[in-house]
């Protein structure tokens, strides 16, 4: 069963690391937004290619429970942190408590 736990723990790292990243991307993200960077720099291209596919579920939602959302300040980038946080918090951690249990 050791083996089981270790690859758990495995999973649970790798998907620790993935959200960390994400959330500095996304937190990049918003700190380039407010200095109105150059669409045409690939670092900003990238910074929008690699975090767009996880606010704009967020965007849309908003737009749903909020009537003109679109205008103004943009939450998206909040809730897709706190998401997040929460799948850290929760999935990470329950990941790990098994592969403990496993061992």
């Amino acid at each position: 069963m050791f083996i089981a736990g270790n690859f758990i723990a495995a999973i649970a790292g790798v998907l620790s690391m993935i959200i960390n990243i994400a959330w500095w991307l996304i937190i990049i993200r918003a700190l380039i937004s407010w200095v109105n960077p150059d669409p045409n720099n690939p670092i900003v291209q990238f910074l929008y290619g690699a975090t767009e596919p996880m606010l704009y579920p967020f965007r849309r939602l908003m737009q749903r429970i909020i009537p003109g959302y679109g205008i103004g300040l943009d939450l998206s980038p909040i809730l897709a942190i706190l998401t997040l946080f929460f799948i850290r918090q929760f999935l990470v951690a329950t990941l790990f408590d098994l592969s403990r249990v496993l061992r």
